[in-house]
């Protein structure tokens, strides 16, 4: 069964910095595409960033453009999220998954991890 590991979570004050880690494991990481999404209390799950299998290609939500970078490194079978310049309404919990190239949707929607949650707060 595919596995999802996510880390680095945790409290930070507005403007502050964070570095999300996804180690995956249980599928041909090198071969996917890789997102991060996150879910606010009360909301839905959004897409916040993605990257090509080989890392050439990255696509963000408008409101973290700027701010966050997402990479990988294949070998290490691990995804990435640099968050600069956090602000409140980034709090939310956030997972990776797999990540269909053509429209960015999770491909193991049965296989979440756990997330890390982030928050945003003075």
């Amino acid at each position: 069964q595919v596995q999802l590991v996510e880390s680095g979570g945790g409290l930070v004050q507005p403007g502050g910095s964070l570095r999300l880690s996804c180690v995956a494991s249980r599928f041909p990481f090198s071969t996917y595409a890789m997102s991060w999404y996150r879910q606010a209390p009360g909301k839905e799950r959004e897409l916040v960033a993605a990257i090509s299998s080989a890392g050439g290609t990255t696509n963000y939500a408008d409101s973290v453009k700027g701010r966050f970078t997402i990479s990988r490194d294949n070998a290490k079978h691990t995804v990435y999220l640099q968050m600069n310049s956090l602000k409140p309404e980034d709090t939310a919990v956030y997972y990776c998954n797999a990540a269909y190239r053509s429209t960015w949707t999770p491909v193991f929607v049965n296989s979440w991890g756990q997330g890390t949650q982030v928050t945003v707060s003075s």
